[in-house]
């Protein structure tokens, strides 16, 4: 939610009335210590209440509901500068409304039509707005990400949890929303519950601020880094760092730095003890143990649908995931999944050519080490999704068999 574009920055005092309208106009300083201003999403203005509290650009400008009517006024209580398109909280308020907008719409309609690998849906509320999403897809298998930045969507996170095929900590509106000393909480609880459930789970907004418009990171920006790795989170997101940071290779190379060393000292097997998800998921549980137990270089995990790399991601092995796929567009929404690194499609039916096509690949990406021993898995019937049954070990002397295969 964002208030519409301004004729100019409004210098915010205590004290000033802002007006906020149903219609769309360009915001504007109707007198001294007035301004009126529009909103994206113009119905939440029926359900704001008198002695409610609305936040601007980021929480930093805070204003208490005085009138509500054919238009909502507020009082602002604190200092700050106002431009257009800043962002809107309401955290007392129950929404109640269809988070998805005819924008959002015609945007999902976009994705789909472009083949884009995942939606993030934001403000979601409850299992059903993730339901009304889904609908939209109109049996596309995108990913749907659950932004979760709202007070009533961490009191209904799992029901959101059985609808989405992922999380995003989106902790700067989450972070308003709720009290800012249960922010930390809420994250380590949303990632373990996108742990257990083996979905991907993003940590956003704020990561590296600084960095925007520093050369270097904060010690306490550093250490919230570290510490979703730590807690287990598939991806950490750069936000107006990158997007609009004077040195954005610079911030990303930082959090690259920041990954690497703190999987150093990462926890991997801390969830080796979790229940199956189903009786395939044994599988996954028993190829991830015996690859760390071999001291394997890696998994060679052919996947369908992409499930298995998940569920193999969900275990946290220390040896990586190397995913093979028989289509491109599985290959590449896998790269947002912890441990796993896509590497090429592959479409036989044979399994000594699967394993001949997998060991190929990486040979000829120049990361096949055949002195080392590999794990594979691949699934019958082929193509079949859920299917992963088999498990071979591919020592030296074997992996030099299968390249050495002739050719069909």
């Amino acid at each position: 939610m964002r208030v519409g574009d301004l004729k100019e920055p409004f210098e915010l005092h205590r004290g000033d009335v802002i007006t906020f309208l149903k219609d769309e106009i360009v915001g504007y300083k109707e007198a001294d210590k007035k301004y009126v201003v529009s909103i994206n999403y113009p119905d939440i203005l029926d359900k704001v209440q008198i002695g409610e509290f609305i936040y601007l650009y980021d929480g930093t400008i805070r204003a208490k509901v005085i009138e509500t009517d054919d238009e909502v006024k507020a009082r602002i209580e604190n200092h700050g500068i106002l431009s257009s398109r800043k962002g809107v909280n309401f955290p007392n308020t129950v929404i109640d409304i269809n988070v998805i907008t005819k924008k959002d719409e015609e945007d999902i309609a976009w994705g789909v039509e472009n083949q884009v690998d995942y939606f993030a849906i934001s403000f979601v509320q409850n299992g059903n707005d993730m339901k009304r999403a889904r609908k939209l897809l109109n049996g596309y298998k995108g990913k749907l990400i659950a932004k979760i930045e709202k007070f009533d969507a961490v009191e209904n996170i799992d029901d959101i949890v059985e609808h989405s095929d992922g999380l995003m900590v989106a902790r700067g509106d989450l972070g308003i929303e709720v009290p800012y000393y249960d922010v930390p909480t809420i994250q380590k609880m949303l990632i373990k519950k996108a742990n257990v459930k083996g979905m991907p789970v993003i940590t956003a907004t704020q990561m590296l601020l600084s960095m925007t418009h520093n050369e270097r990171a904060t010690r306490a920006e550093i250490s919230d880094v570290a510490n979703a790795v730590l807690d287990g989170t598939d991806v950490v997101m750069l936000s107006e760092e990158s997007a609009v940071g004077e040195d954005p290779v610079n911030v990303v190379d930082t959090m690259s730095n920041i990954i690497s060393r703190t999987e150093d000292i990462y926890s991997f097997d801390k969830q080796d003890k979790l229940d199956y998800l189903d009786h395939f998921d044994v599988i996954q549980a028993t190829v991830t143990r015996l690859a760390d137990d071999l001291g394997a270089k890696g998994i060679l995990a052919l996947t369908s649908s992409g499930k298995s790399a998940i569920k193999m991601s969900r275990y946290r092995p220390r040896t990586p995931i190397l995913a093979f796929t028989h289509k491109k567009k599985i290959l590449s929404a896998l790269t947002s999944v912890w441990g796993v690194t896509p590497i090429g499609t592959i479409k036989e039916a044979q399994a000594s050519r699967m394993f001949q096509k997998m060991l190929k690949q990486l040979d000829d990406k120049g990361v096949l080490d055949k002195t080392e021993t590999y794990v594979a898995t691949v699934g019958y019937p082929v193509g079949m999704p859920g299917s992963t049954n088999t498990i071979k070990i591919l020592t030296p002397s074997e992996i030099e068999y299968y390249l050495n295969l002739p050719k069909k």
